[in-house]
């Protein structure tokens, strides 16, 4: 019966916080998605999607982006296409960066932060960033795509002390830790 398994076919990125307290600068978390060729899946990422870009080929989109955290429920919403996905590409990970404009900011700094990872109603990941509170971003998962091209999700946060141009260059690189 394994022919009939289809996968990870299409999932929802979410990322929630509540706004700055007033007379603070505001917050500003992004969603960003890196995709590895299946050749070199920890290297350098084929192409990159955040708040001002979507691939190519229109598989990944960032269908809400906030810049303050204002608003109801989810603030940044992005729609990851896996079944879309050219048989070149092996890897995607997922990662929320914080914007570095008005200062250095952590997660222990963003009220009430939050991601969550599903495919249609069942949430594979959901996490409140708390075991990274002193990282300015963090990976929050990755999609791998396997021998029979079919995709699988590994969950898991991992905090990183870079802004989010020097986090996209490392965040697909192996963890030692």
């Amino acid at each position: 019966m394994n022919g009939l398994n289809k996968g990870i076919r299409k999932v929802e990125v979410a990322v929630k916080w509540d706004p700055s307290p007033a007379g603070q600068p505001a917050t500003d978390l992004d969603i960003i998605a890196a995709t590895y060729p299946a050749g070199d899946t920890s290297g350098k990422p084929a192409y990159v999607v955040h708040f001002d870009s979507r691939s190519p080929d229109g598989t990944i989109t960032l269908n809400r982006d906030s810049k303050t955290g204002q608003g109801f429920g989810w603030d940044e919403v992005m729609t990851v296409e896996l079944n879309r996905l050219d048989s070149r590409y092996g890897r995607v990970v997922i990662g929320v960066a914080i914007q570095q404009r008005t200062g250095a900011k952590t997660f222990a700094n963003v009220q009430k932060a939050g991601v969550r990872i599903r495919e249609d109603y069942t949430v594979l990941t959901e996490d409140d960033f708390a075991s990274v509170l002193g990282s300015t971003a963090a990976t929050v998962g990755e999609f791998v795509r396997d021998d029979s091209g079919e995709w699988t999700f590994h969950p898991g946060i991992h905090g990183y002390d870079e802004d989010p141009t020097a986090f996209v260059r490392v965040m697909g690189t192996p963890r030692t830790s």
